[in-house]
């Protein structure tokens, strides 16, 4: 039983790095400031094997400082294009670890971090994922008429994509 669960959280998280390739930029969602909720863009390094999702950070940040008060998160991807969704939550914490930071390294973050992985105030943001929901309708439009086509015919309830949630 064990070794099947293991089997499906591995499948799950290869499904949502899939999803998550195909948008790469996250909106990530903290709490911890009176100001309450607070999300911004952020490229993503890496959704990892094991199921953590790996981000570059300014040490000093205003998010840094509010996942010190509560490290409870909120990422979202949204790819119109590719009628995929994405709603991931978990917790997060720093991790100033410069070997896997040139594991992750990309030339696009150094347009924020002009001394590269030596950069004093690079530090990386890892979110441990608790669970996450996903939207995948990347049919296309002839493959959703063909569904919606079908669901009149049949009599059956229309269902666009597939919609699961899953726990890691």
């Amino acid at each position: 039983m064990e070794y099947q669960n293991e089997l499906k959280k591995l499948e799950n998280i290869d499904h949502l790095r899939t999803l998550i390739d195909k948008s790469k930029t996250a909106m990530l969602t903290t709490f911890g400031t009176a100001d309450g909720f607070h999300s911004r863009p952020m490229a993503t390094a890496q959704l990892d094997v094991e199921g953590y999702l790996w981000f570059f950070t300014n040490e000093f940040s205003p998010k840094v400082a509010e996942i010190s008060i509560d490290n409870k998160v909120n990422v979202t991807y949204s790819n119109s294009s590719a009628n995929t969704y994405i709603s991931i939550n978990g917790t997060a914490q720093l991790v100033d670890d410069r070997a896997k930071m040139h594991e992750l390294w990309d030339p696009f973050i150094e347009a924020f971090f002009k001394h590269g992985v030596e950069d004093p105030k690079l530090i990386l943001l890892k979110v441990d994922i608790s669970d996450a929901e996903y939207w995948d309708n990347s049919a296309g439009a002839l493959g959703l008429a063909f569904k919606w086509m079908k669901a009149v015919i049949t009599g059956t309830k229309f269902e666009p994509g597939e919609h699961e949630k899953v726990d890691l």
